[in-house]
Parts: C-alpha cells; sequence; structure tokens
C-alpha cells in the first residue's frame, strides 16, 4: 500500500467519526477521521502506509452494526476540468429558446 489514507464504506449512518476512530485505532495510530454525512462512508488516515494496509487487512469484510465494512485504499480526487464550460446543464420549460 502507498498511502496511509483509507476509504471506508457500507457502515451506518449513525457511525460517527468517534466510532471509526476507535475502531481502527487498535491497527496502529489514527491521524485523521472524516465521515461523509448521511452517504454511509468515510475516510481513515493513519500514521503510516504499513498501519494502514493492517487495518485494511484486518476490518475488510468485517462486520459493524449488522453491515459489512468496505475497506480498502483512498483514491486521489478525481480533477474537475471546467475547460468544457462548467455550466449546469437544462433547466427545463423551453430550454432557453424564445418563443414568439
Amino acid at each position: 500500500m502507498q498511502g496511509s489514507k483509507l476509504y471506508v464504506g457500507n457502515f451506518s449512518y449513525s457511525v460517527s467519526e468517534e466510532d471509526l476512530k476507535e475502531m481502527f485505532s487498535s491497527h496502529g495510530e489514527v491521524k485523521e477521521v472524516k465521515v461523509i454525512e448521511g452517504r454511509g462512508f468515510g475516510f481513515v488516515e493513519m500514521s503510516s502506509p504499513s498501519e494502514a494496509e493492517k487495518a485494511k487487512e484486518a476490518l475488510n469484510g468485517s462486520n459493524h452494526k449488522g453491515r459489512t465494512l468496505r475497506v480498502d485504499e483512498a483514491r486521489p480526487p478525481k480533477e474537475r476540468n471546467s475547460s468544457f464550460g462548467g455550466g449546469g446543464g437544462s433547466r427545463g420549460g423551453d430550454r432557453g429558446y424564445r418563443r414568439y
């Protein structure tokens, strides 16, 4: 594993950052935890790649509050390319055409 940041998915919406920190701390030092509210996933950063690998191996596929956790190395966020005009699509109705 190259990085020390893990993606953690398929957990209950009631799981808190403190819950994840407690769960992962038995596998090494937890540097940062971020739960994406109302989405059932988050990120845990361990202090080293070896600790992240250890936590991944121990927790991926484990059961937490009736849900099977998915733990994997976090991928870097995708770059958003604004050179294609950005804009937001149709607003419905007449799609921007004037009617005379």
